[in-house]
């Protein structure tokens, strides 16, 4: 759970946060109030403002973004409503595994859940939850169940994670259905959940992630969930060991997402860089897509046919499982998230709200 940042950058962060204090009404610094307990404002815009994460909740289309904004739409995306929001916490990523329970991630450690298929949110959990939860989970770990080794890094890193506070964000959430599901984020943090997330555990300690590498996506494919990340990174969930398995790609750089169609899987990122794997991950072959760009986001249709977004603008389409992409391009560039619903049409996320592509 080491930093990442280096001085110079910490330093011109300091610059920002400290103009910005000098910037603002007098006494506007005794009137701060902490995210968590801010609830989201409602906004005319927010339809039109950053948004990072798209679901379905049964029909309905649930969007998650800035300073805690819950959106949803009942019509295929053409109009949307805010939704209750406990915090102000900017969002990551949301899903639903049926049409009314779903749940939401984002900075701050916060995790939010909802039972009326997204209209209202409750915090299930925040960043100084999730500490003393690992703190707890981590003393009364029995000695035999990691090595000595393993022992002291754990101890070294709670106890920087403990003397920086709560401050790392969760970036990815997937529930197997209303009780099992699984949380990544931020320093390899991994949490799971058996009871709908009222009680969480630490799973830091069972992945193939000795240097805590940031864990960007989660998703399910071919039967098996995947979890991607950072310098190549990508986690296989064994079964029978309860455990990420880390799986060799021969590619160096970030894989933002997973994507998965028929018996294949597809993990994308830096550089337009897809690669493609048939047999669970074993082996993987690099898929040509012809693009430069940063590939964002992904979703499968009900026909299996697969849909990555660049953040330069590109849609790129495939109707062989991922063995060849078909490159067009978006009106809008949108690429936070994605969603392919009926019609071949796309919704898309991004720093501009939401939009819908229709497809040729």
């Amino acid at each position: 759970m080491r930093r990442s940042t280096t001085a110079g950058h910490g330093s011109s962060l300091a610059a920002v946060i400290l103009a910005a204090a000098l910037c603002l009404p007098s006494g506007a610094m005794a009137q701060y109030v902490d995210v968590l307990e801010r609830p989201a404002q409602n906004s005319a815009r927010a339809a039109s403002a950053l948004l990072n994460g798209l679901a379905l909740a049964g029909a309905r289309l649930v969007a998650v973004g800035q300073r805690g904004h819950i959106l949803y739409s009942d019509d295929s995306g053409l109009s949307w409503r805010q939704a209750r929001v406990p915090v102000s916490s900017d969002l990551t990523a949301v899903h639903f595994p049926s049409e009314s329970r779903g749940w939401a991630v984002g900075h701050d450690g916060v995790v939010l859940h909802s039972e009326d298929g997204g209209v209202s949110w409750q915090l299930q959990l925040d960043g100084m939850r999730a500490i003393r939860i690992m703190e707890n989970y981590y003393r009364n770990l029995p000695q035999q169940a990691i090595s000595p080794d393993e022992a002291a890094k754990l101890t070294a890193d709670l106890a920087q994670f403990a003397a920086e506070g709560p401050d790392k964000p969760f970036l990815d959430v997937w529930f197997e259905n209303e009780h099992t599901g699984f949380i990544v984020g931020a320093f390899g943090l991994i949490f799971r959940t058996e009871d709908g997330g009222r009680n969480w555990q630490p799973w830091y300690h069972r992945a193939d992630n000795p240097r805590g590498l940031h864990l960007y996506a989660l998703k399910p494919a071919d039967g098996a969930l995947y979890a991607t990340g950072e310098q190549g990174l990508v986690l296989k969930l064994d079964h029978a060991t309860q455990r990420f398995r880390a799986l060799m790609t021969g590619y160096g750089g970030t894989y933002f997402g997973v994507i998965g169609s028929g018996n294949a899987v597809l993990v994308f990122g830096l550089r337009g860089n897809i690669h493609r794997s048939t047999d669970g991950g074993l082996n993987w072959r690099k898929v040509d897509a012809s693009v430069l760009g940063n590939i964002n986001a992904g979703s499968a249709a009900p026909d299996g046919s697969l849909y990555l977004v660049t953040q330069t603008g590109q849609i790129l389409m495939s109707r062989d499982t991922g063995i060849s992409f078909a490159v067009s391009a978006m009106e809008t560039p949108m690429s936070a998230g994605a969603v392919a619903v009926q019609d071949q049409t796309l919704i898309l996320a991004g720093r501009r709200g939401v939009r819908t592509q229709r497809l040729q």
